[in-house]
């Protein structure tokens, strides 16, 4: 089941009041997974909703942590970065599911026979990226396969491509409309294991989130902007290749290269993962939801302020909320 928009906010959808100013924060340098927002933007929807929107620059504290303090009322984050986050008491309300299902793989070079499945990951190396998420979630995937899940693991962060390029490393993770897109470009062939072909869970695996305490607020404010962004990212699902134009444009050459913006928006909307058919873009789903809460209680990522797993399952039915989207 999914939560219903209730006619209460409903009527809150209207436009707010004339240039009400919000801040929202980027997880990365602008990406597809940002293209509602720059869509929404260049088309004055945010304008058209009484709205003065600054999208923040990417900076190395993390989105989530700038909404949480209050310097940003709105952020784009990972799943599980919110999940890690919001364990620990930060004050974050996901309010829309910006790609509907996980779109990272587990990937090798595709010149390997030595690798025909999981369990034979045993033993080699890892170019990881410093999370627990990582370790985690490939040890489940080669133990489900019959292995013992236990490998080597370096820590290289975005240069684990290239690692994986020339060979230095057997293995990495990869987000397939982005660098998976990036390596069928070159004709630099890969093989790979989807996650849930090997017991873990699907995921949103990226929100639009907000600080709790300024949407129970600002109401008001926070389902015009929301809807605004929904808006955006429903025009980038039908018009793909008009959205990767927007993006390039209203990032002012921050994306030097428009084959792979317009290669991995067709691959997010043929993939399905930017809009369910029949459904409003950004619908969040409670199953999904306690799938991946569940998987990364069990495997002990989720920690409390103190730092340690937490003991018992945490009840998130109010750590997400599809109140402010509109089911048009």
């Amino acid at each position: 089941m999914r939560h219903l928009l209730t006619a209460a906010l409903i009527a809150l959808a209207h436009p707010a009041t004339p240039q009400d100013k919000l801040s929202v924060a980027l997880d990365w340098t602008p990406n597809t997974n940002h293209v509602g927002l720059y869509v929404a933007q260049a088309k004055g929807w945010f304008e058209d909703a009484g709205l003065d929107v600054d999208i923040l620059p990417y900076t190395d504290t993390s989105s989530g942590t700038l909404v949480a303090a209050g310097v940003a009322e709105f952020d784009i984050l990972s799943a599980v970065g919110f999940h890690t986050q919001r364990a620990t008491g930060a004050g974050m309300t996901v309010v829309m599911a910006v790609v509907q299902h996980e779109t990272g793989r587990l990937v090798f070079n595709g010149t390997r026979d030595d690798i025909q499945r999981p369990a034979d990951l045993d033993g080699l190396i890892y170019a990881g990226f410093g999370s627990a998420w990582g370790n985690a979630l490939i040890s489940t995937i080669i133990r489900n396969d019959g292995g013992t899940g236990k490998f080597d693991t370096v820590t290289l962060g975005t240069s684990a491509y290239e690692a994986l390029a020339n060979g230095s490393v057997d293995f990495t993770l990869e987000v397939s409309t982005w660098e998976g897109v990036n390596s069928v470009l070159p004709d630099r062939p890969q093989w790979a294991f989807r996650y849930a072909d090997f017991g873990v869970p699907d995921q949103h695996t990226t929100f639009l989130g907000g600080n709790g305490t300024w949407l129970s607020e600002n109401p008001k404010t926070a389902a015009a902007f929301v809807q605004a962004a929904q808006r955006g990212y429903a025009f980038a699902a039908a018009n793909p290749d008009e959205a990767a134009d927007i993006l390039i444009e209203e990032t002012a050459g921050m994306l030097t290269n428009p084959d792979l913006v317009k290669a991995s928006m067709a691959a997010l909307v043929a993939g399905g993962y930017q809009q369910e058919q029949r459904e409003p873009a950004g619908l969040i789903d409670d199953a999904m939801i306690a799938g991946i809460t569940q998987f990364l209680f069990e495997t002990g990522i989720m920690r409390g302020a103190d730092g340690r797993p937490l003991e018992a399952m945490p009840d998130v039915s109010g750590w997400y909320t599809n109140e402010f989207l509109s089911q048009d």
